[in-house]
């Protein structure tokens, strides 16, 4: 779990990127969220758009998208979701200690 101070400091770093996932009408299946493993797995700290046509609220689809591919809810401003999960083998941000 991310203190205030981890989610503070990911949330800065994140204000320049730009979403890399939309989720949109379709159901949330396998291959987004192999897409969104690997998108974390290479970044650590991922956006995603959820459209308005999704057929679920935003907080369920961050729910979901946390427990499926293991990652760390950030924050959501609007209809963008920001995630964070530790790379394995590209480790490139340190979160600051507790």
């Amino acid at each position: 779990m991310l203190s205030a101070k981890n989610r503070a400091y990911l949330k800065g770093l994140a204000n320049h990127l730009k979403p890399s996932l939309n989720i949109g009408k379709g159901d949330i299946n396998q291959s987004l969220l192999d897409v969104l493993s690997n998108a974390l797995e290479a970044h650590e700290l991922v956006k995603v758009r959820v459209l308005e046509t999704a057929s679920s609220t935003i907080d369920e689809i961050s729910e979901t998208l946390c427990e499926s591919v293991d990652a760390q809810f950030v924050g959501k401003a609007g209809h963008i979701i920001t995630l964070y999960r530790q790379s394995k083998k590209n480790k490139s941000i340190t979160l600051p200690h507790k």
